[in-house]
Parts: C-alpha cells; structure tokens; sequence
C-alpha cells in the first residue's frame, strides 16, 4: 500500500523543523535592543502581495520589505520563516496547522488570499472528458502545484463529501505539476484533472474546452485559504514592527478591496515595472481579488477549525488534536479592532 502523500509532507515538515529549528534562535535582534525596520521575504513571479502592495501605498512606514527570491510552494514559505531564511512566510491554512502540530514556533498574524466568487480554486477537465463525478477520478491522475496543501486539502475533502471510502481515495492520484505547466499537461492529457487559479485559471478558460469539475468556494463558501505567519520569538521582539506590517498589510487588503479594479491593476503594473525583476505582468489583466473573506485579513477559528477537523479526521495530528487559538492572533491587526482604517 503505498504511504498517502499528505502523510509524507506532513513527514518531511517535522523532520525539517527537528534539525533546523534551533537555527531560528539568534537571527532575529536582541531582547531589548532596538526593533528591526526590515523584513526578509520571498515573492511571487508576476504578482504583487499584500505585503507589497502595502509597502507601495505607505503603509508600512519605516518598515521596508528585503525580497530575497521567489517561493516555490506555501509549504517550502513558512518552513522558511520557521528556520529563521526569512522573517515572515505565508501558506494554505491547512499546512500552517501540520506544521505547528511539528511544534514549530510560529503564530499566524494576518490572512491574505482566499475564495471567493472571483478568486477560487477551480479542478478543471476538457469538456469531453468522462469524468462527471467524485467516483470517476478513482484511478486517475490530478495536477496540483504541490502535495499537502491547497489543493489536496480541497481534493480529498470533494472526495470524502461525495462518499468515496479512504481505500478509494488512495487510488485518486495527485500529481505534482509546475502551475504554469499545468494547462498544458491537461491539453495533452498528462494528468486528467488540472488545479488552477487566478490568472492561469482565466487564461485557460480563455483558451476554451474545459469545464470546472469541483471548484473550493463551491465545496466551503467565501473563506480566507491562508495566512502569514512569524516566529514567535520575532514577534516577540519586535512587537512594534509586527504591528506596523500586520496593520499596513490589513490596510492594502482593504485598499484593493474598495478600489476599481482598473485602479488596483494598474497599481500593479507600477509596482512591478519598478521592482525591475524582469517579470511578465501579462496575467494581471486577469486579477480580480485576494479573496480574503475578513476585514483585512482578521483572522477566525473557522479560518482553521475547517482543517484541523479534517486533518485529525485522517490521522495527522499525532500529537494531539489543536485548537485554532493555539495557530493565530489577531492581536497586531488594528483593522481586527476596529483601529487603523
């Protein structure tokens, strides 16, 4: 029988906190000295954060952002901040549970992307393809941008709503496929059934000839996917920073929410011409939001409760089961207050 892949994430995230963690202690600034202004990240290729777009707009002040590379993966981001590579990193809200269950040191601080009418997650396939229901992906293959996340999460909980039976769901494969690949692969019939989102998503439905199987916002309503996280120990200290980025991030968030979209696309534009990382920004045309279901990121036990349950549900966390106050705190989000607006 072969070992379920989110079994192995979750595996090799533990393993990686055990040897690395100790690493994180001592990169951030001395108790009682001064705070640090800067913050070490990594980015997307052709898209603009929330962290970016805030420091664009003013609204981190003295805090600057030191972009460090692109993430490969939410998992690969927040394993990073937890060995101290980066300060703060962001991933599906299910990952962040499997990782602080490792004991990781870290705490969510603000969501930044979610579904929504707009943005979703859709599991496309071509409009021929005889694959109508939860029963038919037995046995065939499934394109996701990385295994233990997102997509998984959403893939086995379709399957499970539709009364598939673990045995069958082992026998639903997941493939890992680049996101921008993943179009393609499903054109030539590589995989059976492609995840896409955001632009790639339009794009390929620009193309034509496919039709969405499940999509996320259809299986659980609006609802924020993932967070940013710190350690802990940088939280600690470096309270007045953190606030600084949390409260600048939740404003952008609600910035790009109340602006016209035209508005919020050419904002964009700007901000990648003048980060010269020679990025393609042909995909912004598709942006339509981060998706974000709370004010500003705030952050709510069902953010996390929803995976917990499920994780549990299938054995993965064997230290015993979480509960959401132990992952978050919208403690540095003044919008969350009612504050800063």
């Amino acid at each position: 029988m072969k070992t379920p892949r989110i079994a192995v994430a979750a595996a090799l995230i533990g393993a990686l906190f055990v040897t690395t963690a100790l690493s994180a202690c001592g990169k951030s600034d001395d108790a009682g000295g001064a705070q640090t202004k800067q913050l070490r990240y990594q980015g997307s290729v052709g898209a603009v954060t929330p962290p970016e777009l805030a420091e664009d707009l003013g609204y981190l002040g003295d805090v600057k952002l030191k972009w460090i590379g692109n993430t490969i993966s939410g998992p690969q981001d927040i394993q990073a901040a937890t060995t101290g590579d980066i300060d703060f990193g962001g991933a599906f809200n299910g990952a962040i549970v499997k990782l602080k269950a490792s004991k990781a040191p870290i705490t969510a601080v603000i969501g930044y992307y979610g579904s929504d009418k707009d943005s979703y997650i859709g599991f496309f396939v071509p409009e021929n393809s005889p694959i109508r229901t939860a029963k038919d992906l037995i046995g065939k293959k499934i394109g996701v941008n990385t295994l233990g996340a997102h997509s998984e999460a959403i893939t086995k909980t379709y399957l499970k709503r539709n009364g598939l039976t673990p045995e069958e769901i082992k026998q639903v494969e997941l493939v890992v496929v680049p996101p921008v690949n993943t179009e393609q692969s499903l054109r030539q019939g590589q995989i059976d059934v492609a995840s896409l989102g955001g632009a790639l998503r339009d794009k390929a439905l620009e193309h034509g000839g496919l039709r969405a199987l499940y999509t996320d916002f259809e299986l659980l309503g609006p609802f924020t996917g993932g967070s940013y996280v710190l350690r802990d120990d940088f939280i600690k200290k470096n309270p007045d920073t953190v606030r600084t980025f949390v409260t600048g991030t939740a404003k952008a968030i609600e910035w790009a929410r109340t602006q016209p979209r035209e508005t919020v696309i050419e904002r964009f534009r700007t901000i990648l011409t003048k980060r010269a990382r020679n990025e393609d920004d042909s995909q912004l045309k598709f942006w339509k939001s981060y998706g974000v279901a709370g004010k500003g990121g705030t952050i709510t036990d069902t953010d996390f409760s929803t995976w917990i349950d499920w994780l549990d549900s299938i054995g993965e966390l064997k230290n015993g089961k979480l509960k959401p106050a132990d992952l978050y705190t919208n403690q540095y989000n003044e919008l969350a207050s009612g504050g800063a607006q």
